[in-house]
């Protein structure tokens, strides 16, 4: 796919009210009175104050600079038209500043511009924006447009992965994540003004196979929504300890009075208090673990292969803390 820049006049550029992200929402609007504020929440896709803020500080970061940095994407059509592929909201606060004679020249914006881009191609190029790219996407709206793709556009899961060049099980995770959060947990809210999309991350957390598999021997996934309605379910990485929890009548009982935090301390209060433990450092620890992997001794490693031990568990709730943990920290830097 070819390219050019150009500093293309603004009211040339028409706003792609088409967008599988916000034309559900767009449509709460008349298109002809659209204001950028409407259009920035209608992007946040239900999340008002994070929209709100972060389409004040876009709104007043171009206000400010008398302008844009990073150029927007657009596809010149056939028929002579340009259609915004990234940049909705860019343009439409341009074209406001220039309506109101805001002090600065708004009559052009420096643009990217493909030439006859077809359906596949536009999808690669949002794809590559906010999925992988600089000017990411939350995870909700990543997986919005993932099971787009693949649900109402029946894309191969093949090319999607292709798209945003990630891994056939993380895609498989967050389109399903989507799927869940939408068919559980909105029907139970009274309103779609009570959807909260950062409750996603827990949905992701449900789709291990050994979260889902403990709580549908006992419990619906529509149960599952209601204790993230209600708070049961406090915490995302708590998630990955409700195997444990269910498998505990009384610490059940008191996941449902109350959440998984304080059900898996019923789940504990059985096992020996390492007191000890508790003054030596993280540091001491992480060095520590790793000593004694790194050292085990043959029999005692083919022992935890080889018999059905609590030791594979352990190590394996830990890896998962772990990974959760130091991707966390690293995506932080």
């Amino acid at each position: 796919m070819k390219s050019k820049y150009e500093d293309l006049k603004i009211e040339e550029i028409e706003l792609d009210m088409n967008n599988p992200r916000i034309a559900k929402f767009i449509e709460m609007y008349d298109k002809n009175s659209l204001n950028s504020e409407q259009l920035a929440l209608a992007l946040g896709s239900g999340v008002e104050d994070s929209s709100q803020t972060n389409y004040s500080s876009l709104y007043n970061s171009i206000k400010t600079n008398k302008g844009i940095i990073h150029p927007i994407i657009v596809n010149h059509q056939t028929d002579g038209k340009y259609v915004v592929i990234e940049g909705n909201t860019r343009v439409q606060i341009y074209k406001e500043f220039k309506e109101n004679k805001i002090d600065g020249n708004w009559n052009t914006i420096p643009s990217v511009v493909y030439e006859n881009l077809n359906e596949n191609e536009i999808h690669a190029i949002r794809l590559q924006s906010h999925l992988v790219g600089p000017r990411e996407w939350d995870p909700y709206s990543k997986a919005k447009y993932l099971s787009y793709l693949s649900n109402d556009e029946n894309l191969p899961m093949s090319q999607v992965i292709d798209f945003c060049g990630g891994k056939a099980s993380e895609v498989s995770k967050y389109i399903n994540a989507y799927q869940d959060m939408e068919k559980y947990y909105r029907p139970q809210l009274s309103s779609d003004d009570e959807f909260d999309q950062r409750e996603f991350s827990k949905f992701i957390e449900l789709q291990n196979p050994s979260v889902k598999t403990a709580i549908l021997a006992k419990f619906k996934m529509e149960d599952y929504a209601r204790w993230v309605i209600n708070g049961n379910v406090d915490t995302a990485i708590n998630v990955r300890k409700l195997p444990q929890i269910l498998k505990n009548e009384e610490a059940t009982k008191v996941l449902l009075k109350s959440n998984i935090k304080e059900a898996y301390e019923k789940v504990i209060t059985n096992k020996p208090d390492y007191k000890d433990l508790k003054a030596v450092s993280l540091e001491q620890l992480c060095i520590e673990i790793t000593n004694r992997m790194n050292n085990m001794p043959l029999k005692d490693y083919k022992d935890i292969i080889n018999e059905n031990n609590e030791i594979k568990s352990y190590l394996t709730d830990l890896k998962e803390n772990l990974d959760w943990f130091v991707n966390d920290i690293t995506n932080k830097e």
